[in-house]
């Protein structure tokens, strides 16, 4: 297992603004630590980009999400097979091309009261469901995506075609984070999205390629929306993130509890299915049911 998820509710707050939530999938390769360490790292990395200016802007946001993905990348650099992170080179019988050629995707989803972040590099993906409709909020970075093959062509790479287009016939994606071997055809700058939520808005999907190799877009966000109706049938659908006051402490904390367990039960669900569709690789997924309140 090389994939890695991180959820960390609450991770930044902006004095005078509503809490930011982080949610990521990240799927390894080569080996799991630079994965493994961008689950320990990346969320703080980003909360201390964020915390260098103090409003909520987009393009603040933007730069930040930027900042913080070259200095994970810097860190998956220095990293060794073994698990040692920085400078100089760990000397031991795995650094060398053991670590040179593991890496990392990212699909990061920043959820804050009025909008949708997702940060990307790599294959994994995030999928809104709005309205009973798919909405993809990223776009797999796979070599043969015609500007993706005219960029790593123009920096002095192939794209060779084993089992699939590969980056010198190595990596099937075109970005992520580490891959020191690759450089610089395989890069770590993320495409971003931002969407301004809607009361419309009924869960975000981030997950692997395990899951999203099997499963398309539209089905695998009506199993999650269907998932979380029928385990709250009676639920109002103006009862969204950020809106109301939502009633005492104790009926806040079990609403709080019973949300979670919602979107536990809707993301088991679709990695069992991709499972029974016979997914060869890792499945990682996570559900986050927009509908509810944010505090």
């Amino acid at each position: 297992m090389e994939d890695a998820i991180s959820v960390r509710p609450g991770f930044f707050r902006a004095e005078g603004s509503p809490p930011l939530h982080f949610f990521a999938v990240f799927d390894g390769h080569g080996g799991s630590h630079v994965a493994d360490l961008c689950k320990e790292r990346m969320h703080i990395l980003l909360a201390e980009e964020l915390g260098r200016a103090e409003v909520e802007e987009e393009a603040w946001m933007r730069a930040a999400v930027g900042r913080s993905f070259a200095r994970m990348d810097e860190l998956a650099l220095t990293s060794c097979a073994c698990g040692k992170v920085g400078m100089p080179p760990c000397g031991c019988e795995r650094s060398g091309i053991e670590s040179e050629i593991v890496g990392s995707t990212a699909a990061v989803a920043i959820v804050g009261g009025s909008r949708i972040f997702v940060a990307n590099c790599g294959d994994s993906r995030a999928v809104l469901s709005r309205g009973g409709r798919a909405v993809p909020l990223s776009s797999d970075h796979k070599p043969d995506r015609p500007d993706e093959l005219a960029r790593i062509e123009a920096a002095g790479g192939r794209v060779i075609y084993l089992n699939g287009a590969r980056v010198h016939g190595i990596l099937a994606m075109s970005r992520a984070l580490g891959d020191k071997y690759l450089k610089p055809c395989v890069i770590s700058e993320p495409e971003i999205r931002v969407v301004e939520r809607t009361g419309e808005d009924e869960c975000l999907i981030v997950a692997s390629d395990g899951l999203w190799d099997v499963l398309p877009n539209d089905l695998a966000c009506d199993v999650a929306r269907r998932c979380l109706e029928e385990a709250d049938p009676t639920r109002g659908s103006d009862e969204t993130i950020g809106g109301g006051d939502g009633g005492g402490a104790t009926d806040g904390w079990e609403e709080e509890q019973a949300s979670d367990a919602r979107c536990s039960l809707a993301a088991t669900l679709l990695a069992r299915l991709a499972l029974g569709r016979k997914s060869g690789d890792n499945i990682s997924v996570i559900v986050i049911d927009l509908r509810r309140k944010q505090r």
